[in-house]
Order: structure tokens, then sequence, then C-alpha cells
């Protein structure tokens, strides 16, 4: 078990790795000077993980949690979205529409938190929750379109996002739930949700670091128990690896793969719900991050495992919490998209990683026999 999780993660480290290593030897060329670049990879460490040379100088514990709430915001957006479309891949679909369903979910959060008085512990809840049902239902229109009129997921989910965005952010934003303006001042986006919606911060006004990241953790968590240990997991990833002999051992497959796009949806919609009531606090003009698309890359790097892709989110939410401070070296902050981006296309050549694998577990035992 253990040998077979640690092949399965190589082909991920190995092109995360060869990423950093080609985006490194990139920098050092263009600014002559690998000094440059080592400095620039560092401070984009310090900046995700926490700046400990800093703190070891003496400076306070807000240089380590400043950065720790940064890379911990993205990393739990990351996270939902890379589970929405794992577990889409795991009942055989390719769910590119976790970014319109995270926009359902936001706006659904953003009215619920808005609009209702409720107790500081019950308010988030019901907030998530709403997200959840608006994502997971806007994930069951692709299922019922591909199991009814035949059309693939891949062109619907991606024809919903534009209505997604077309919908909240040209019609509910700037109309019927744009925010009540106060005299002559113009406020863009929805109303703020109440103090009470609010997620919880962890390290008090020093970091971004809330709650949400813990939901984050959790889903990643129970999604893995429920795909390994339960009998509809199990259901889900025997339709998604062969729908045919599924269905002729008595799955009922069509079931299933509305359960995984309900379940896909309703991942991306907490992750809009998180946006808005950790960091955003309402719902903005624009929702201008990709994370839904980046979740698709989140999933494969992760090896669409539920921990994979939690710690695929973690590496990438630090890298790019750091990437504001490559500035400083003159390197553009959206570098480690550049470095998500290579790192994406080094797993898809996954077979290559595969073939040097195995013709060195070959030659090892060869190496290793004894001389007669």
């Amino acid at each position: 078990m253990r040998e077979r999780l640690i092949r399965g993660a190589l082909p991920s480290v190995l092109s995360v790795a060869a990423a950093l290593l080609l985006c490194f030897a990139a920098i050092a060329v263009v600014a002559a000077s690998a000094k440059v670049a080592l400095d620039a990879y560092l401070a984009m460490v310090w900046g995700g993980l926490g700046d400990l040379p800093r703190f070891l100088d003496g400076a306070g514990v807000a240089v380590l949690a400043r950065p720790w709430g940064e890379a911990a915001t993205k990393a739990g957006l990351l996270a939902l979205t890379g589970l929405s479309v794992a577990v889409a891949f795991k009942a055989g679909l390719f769910n590119i529409g976790a970014q319109g369903q995270m926009i359902l979910g936001a706006i659904a959060a953003a009215f619920l938190g808005a609009q209702l008085e409720l107790p500081a512990l019950v308010h988030p809840l019901l907030c998530i929750s709403g997200a959840a049902v608006a994502g997971g239902l806007y994930g069951l229109l692709p299922a019922a379109l591909k199991l009814r009129r035949g059309v693939h997921e891949v062109i619907s989910t991606i024809m919903l996002n534009w209505i997604a965005v077309s919908l909240v952010e040209n019609w509910l934003v700037v109309g019927p739930l744009r925010a009540r303006a106060s005299g002559d001042l113009s406020i863009s986006g929805t109303d703020e949700i109440a103090a009470t919606a609010q997620l919880p911060r962890l390290l008090g006004e020093t970091s971004r670091l809330h709650a949400g990241f813990l939901v984050a953790v959790a889903a990643a968590v129970l999604l893995h128990l429920w795909l390994s240990r339960t009998r509809l997991g199990f259901e889900t990833r025997a339709v998604g690896l062969a729908p045919e002999a599924a269905r002729a051992s008595g799955i009922p497959v069509h079931g299933r793969i509305y359960q995984a796009m309900a379940l896909s949806g309703a991942l991306a919609g907490m992750a809009g719900a998180l946006l808005v009531l950790g960091t955003e606090h309402k719902f903005p003009a624009t929702i201008g991050a990709p994370y839904g698309f980046d979740g698709i890359a989140i999933a494969l790097i992760g090896q669409n495992h539920p921990l994979g892709v939690l710690a695929t989110a973690l590496l990438f939410g630090a890298l790019r919490a750091g990437g504001t401070r490559m500035q400083l070296f003159g390197v553009h902050k959206s570098f480690p998209e550049l470095i998500q981006g290579l790192a994406l296309l080094f797993v898809a050549g996954r077979m290559v990683w595969d073939h040097l694998l195995a013709l060195s577990k070959r030659k090892r035992p060869a190496e290793e026999a004894p001389r007669a």
C-alpha cells in the first residue's frame, strides 16, 4: 500500500520539481543572474510560509501569521475547486464548470449573509449550506443534459460558466442585489454580509487565516473517506472506471452520475461561500480570479486523490501568496501560475514518468542480482 501511494505521487512530485527548476532557470537567464533567481524564489517561499529570517531576527509573530493567512485563504479555495473537479473525475466526468458553480455559491452566500439575522454560530453554517445547495443544483444541469439529451459535459459546463457570469455579475449584482448606496456614494457589488455571517479568524487581526480553511481540510478528509470506505464511494469509482460493467453488476449508473455532479457542484459552491464569508464579506463586482479553472490543474496534479488535491492546493496556495514579493526582483506576481501550468503540462505527460520509473524498477533487481 505504502509503495503504491509513493509510486502514484512520484509523477506529480517530479513534475512540480521540474517546473520549479525550469522557472528558476528562466529567471536566471532573463535576469542574467542566478543570485537574482535565488533571491526571488526565497522571497516567494518566505511570502507564503512566513518570513522566518525576520522572525528569528526579533520581528513579531505577524511576519509569520500574515503569510500563513494569505496562503491558507488561497489554498482553501483551490482545495475546494480541486475537489470539485476530482470527484467528477472519479465518476468518469470532466467538470469544467466549477467556476460557474462557485459563482452561484458565492451569490447565494452573499444573499443569505446580508438578508438574514441569525446567531453567529448558525449564520455561517447556513450560508455555506445554501452555497452548497446552489452549486449542487447548478452541477445537476450538465448531468441531466448528458443523461437525457446526450450533451457532453465538457460542452455544457463551459456554456454554463458563462451563463452564471451573465446571470450573476451582469444582472443580479448590478440589478436586484446591488448594494444600497448611502447619499451620493456608489458602492460596487452586493450589500455587506452581517458580522454574524463572517467566518471567524483563527489568529485574530494579525492574519486573514479564517475557519474556512478548516472547512476545506475537513472536506478533503471526508471525501477521501467517502470514496475509499463507503459503498456509494465504491460505486462512484466503479462507474468512472467501467460504466457498463458497473451497470451489469447492478449499480445505478445514472444515479451515481447525478450524485457525483451534485457533490462536485456543492464543493465548488462552498468555495464561493468561503470567498464571500472569509475575505470579501460581500459579492464583489466581479470574481476575477479563475479559481474554478485552477481547480482543474490542482485536481490533475493531485492525481484526483482528495488528499493529493489538498497537498497540491497547500503548495500552490503558499506559492501564490508569496508571488507578490517576487516583484521586488523584477518578476511578475503571477509567476507561480506559470509554475502551476508547467507542472500540469508535465503531469499530463505522466506516461513518460511511469515508463522511466518502470525501467528503473526493472533495472534495480538486475543490478542487485548476485554474480555467479
